[in-house]
Order: C-alpha cells, then structure tokens, then sequence
C-alpha cells in the first residue's frame, strides 16, 4: 500500500520513494506526494526523477484501492529509488478551491440549512451544488457571498485531524458529510476543521489559513433541480 503523505502535509511539495511497480503507463510508488482525483478535486501532476531522467505525471489516480501514477515516458523508469514531485502552482490552486468550497458550503448550512451534494474542484476555479437556495433571488445568493468572503479574510485557522469512526459518526450532526456513506472498511476518518465555523470529513488537500484563498467570484449560477442549485466560482 502506497503511504499517502499529502495526508500529512498538504504542503509538501516533493519527496524520496521507491517505485514499487512499472505496468504499461502506471507507475506505483511506496509513498507518494500526488493527490489521486476524489472526492471533487482534481488530481496533482508533476513528475518523477530518477537517474537523471525526469519523466512527467500527468494524472493519479485510486484504482482498487491503489494509488496509480500515468507517466508519460515509462521506459524511463526502472523499480528502485525515485524522486517525485508536484507542480506546486497546480496544487496550491487546487487547495485555495478546495478550502473556499468548505467555507461557502458552511456558510450556506448556517444561513439556510443548506447541505452539499457534490462538487469539483480545479487549479483555477471550482463548483459546488447546494441544497436549500433555490429560492434565493440573485441579491441573496450576493449576500451569501459577501459573508463567505469576509468569513476568509477572517483568516480562519485550517486544522486536520483522524478519529476513530464510531467517533466520527457521533459528530454527524456537525459534519455535514455523512460518515455513513464513507465505506464500512474505512476505520479511521480524517476531519478538516476551519476554525470555529465548519468541520468535514474531507480526505483533500487545504491551505493553512483561509486568508491565503483571498476573495472569490460567483461567475455562474444554475438551478439542477430537485432544490439543488450549482455555484461556479474562482478565487481572485
């Protein structure tokens, strides 16, 4: 099993691992800096050195469980010791997003109730389907976005922590993520706290601070029906 360190450290940009197995274009690694895409976020790229020869990673993700890196050009590599590192413009994009997402989704829950029903996130931009705002006019959807960005310029602390599933599943009333959905092999849940104002189960990457995210911009919004309504926004 492939020790994910960005669990760790979502600020780690590089580090020394062993290629483990080289199928075709799949590249599995002891341990890995590359975010695989779940859970709505984007997967890293970057790449991999080894022996003077630099190989590109174009995309990661969890098959079966496994952590799989597509390279480029995997006749470059052989199994043995290899340097793997991120793009770190691409990552810290990603995890400005994905950070502002939670925020506007508490937000939202502590205005009018409202849940997450999925998401995506991207280096430059990121969406987020709510419940409970579809009634809003334009103004009040205006509103909710004034609060989440003063919510950021407070500079909320961003916290991680693992808990114990049955712990996890007590505090179901204050994550709005249902832990029950989370599979049943799943012992240990990872929490993403944001000060005083929301806490996840989230398995993404986040910045440290939300003051590093800046402002936002709402460029899209769009009714999906059942009481969902998508936000298309972008850090600015």
């Amino acid at each position: 099993m492939t020790t994910e360190l960005y669990l760790d450290d979502s600020y780690l940009t590089m580090c020394e691992t062993t290629i483990i197995a080289v199928e075709g274009n799949k590249v599995q690694l002891s341990g890995t800096v590359f975010y695989p895409a779940g859970g709505g976020q984007d997967s890293d790229t970057g790449m991999l050195m080894q022996l003077g020869e630099q190989v590109e990673v174009l995309r990661v993700k969890k098959e079966a469980g496994t952590i799989i890196h597509y390279v480029e050009e995997p006749h470059k590599l052989a199994l043995g010791p290899v340097t793997a590192a991120i793009d770190w413009d691409r990552r810290s994009g990603l995890m400005k997003h994905h950070t502002l997402l939670h925020v506007l989704a508490a937000v939202c829950h502590r205005s009018y109730n409202s849940l997450c029903t999925g998401n995506q996130i991207y280096p430059d931009k990121a969406r987020i389907d709510l419940t409970g705002i579809s009634e809003l006019s334009r103004e009040a959807i205006d509103r909710l976005i004034q609060k989440t960005n003063e919510e950021l310029l407070e500079n909320h602390e961003v916290t991680v922590r693992t808990v114990p599933r049955r712990d996890a599943e007590q505090l179901s009333g204050a994550i709005k993520t249902v832990v029950n959905l989370i599979p049943e092999t799943v012992q240990e849940v990872r929490l993403v706290k944001i000060g005083d104002i929301d806490e996840q189960a989230c398995g993404g990457t986040h910045v440290k601070e939300t003051g590093i995210i800046g402002q936002f911009i709402l460029e899209k919004m769009k009714n999906k029906g059942k009481g969902v309504t998508r936000l298309e926004v972008r850090a600015i």
